[in-house]
């Protein structure tokens, strides 16, 4: 039974992961007429590329693909073999001359999980939006979740691995699927409070300056129901406040966490407080997913 964001229809995911140089990127595909989409960035750090185009108040409301990738700035590249590969298929938004594929996306930083030349490219995200499936998406130490780390408060020694978790939601005929790449500078715990990875002690315990890139969580949330932007907008800020339930300290002076909310929809809207209530569980246990995963 799947039981990560694919099991809502029409969405698809797809990894390219290089365990060696412990990078790689995930790209989520959805119907070919896109998706209306916006979303929430939060600390001073996030590495974005079409991220102004998704604030409610821009023309464009549908997205065609999303990226979300190790490699800091640079695994910004991979998002535009996403765009290559959607254009061959025929998918974009239209314009008069052709069709443009929008493709928003994120980054973490991994530099120095392994080999800091080995980056996301081109290819990379021509493979992953290739190779995208609706299949149960393969969480862990993968695509845009292999290099990243938790609790670097205490220095980079004291850091263990991260990784990328999704989870699907369903109540009372409302449903959503959550991904997420978990890179935090906190702690992870689970919605119940249990210290699932990280030193566990907070910060204060050790004098250690956190770099000023190096941590970041990237969430995406999807629905079938119908959403404006506006909508999607308020539900990424409430996926980005989940994010505190699960990641302590979270949205520090040295996170750059980004949430994104995608609808494609087919169905009609759905009560707001149970789509709203349902956005924060999933975004909490797909954090969670990220660590738990590793060990099944």
């Amino acid at each position: 039974m799947n039981t990560t964001l694919t099991a809502v229809p029409d969405f698809r995911v797809g990894h390219w992961t290089d365990p060696v140089g412990q990078t790689g990127c995930t790209v989520i595909l959805p119907p070919s007429e896109g998706a209306v989409a916006s979303a929430s960035f939060l600390g001073p750090s996030p590495a974005t590329r079409e991220g102004v185009l998704l604030s409610p108040e821009k023309k464009v409301e549908r997205i065609h693909g999303l990226l979300l990738t190790g490699g800091s700035a640079f695994g910004l590249a991979a998002a535009g073999g996403v765009v290559r590969w959607l254009e061959e298929q025929g998918v974009g938004h239209p314009t008069p001359f052709a069709r443009v594929p929008i493709v928003p996306a994120a980054v973490i930083y991994d530099l120095g999980a392994g080999d800091p030349k080995a980056r996301p490219d081109e290819a990379a995200g021509y493979f992953a939006a290739q190779t995208a499936s609706s299949a149960a998406v393969p969480r862990g130490r993968v695509g845009a979740g292999t290099g990243a780390t938790i609790g670097k408060y205490l220095g980079p020694t004291r850091a263990v691995a991260g990784g990328l978790g999704s989870v699907y939601l369903s109540r009372y005929g409302v449903s959503v699927g959550a991904l997420a790449v978990v890179n935090p500078i906190g702690d992870v715990y689970s919605p119940a409070g249990e210290l699932l990875a990280g030193p566990g002690v907070g910060p204060g315990a050790a004098a250690f300056t956190p770099g000023d890139v190096e941590n970041t969580t990237l969430l995406v949330i999807v629905t079938q129901h119908s959403l404006t932007k506006n909508d999607a907008r308020r539900l990424a800020d409430a996926a980005q406040a989940a994010l505190a339930r699960v990641i302590r300290p979270s949205h520090t002076y040295w996170d750059g966490d980004s949430a994104f909310v995608l609808s494609s929809a087919a169905l009609p809207a759905a009560d707001p407080l149970l789509l709203g209530t349902l956005v924060q569980e999933a975004a909490a246990l797909a954090v969670a997913d990220a660590v738990l995963s590793q060990r099944e």
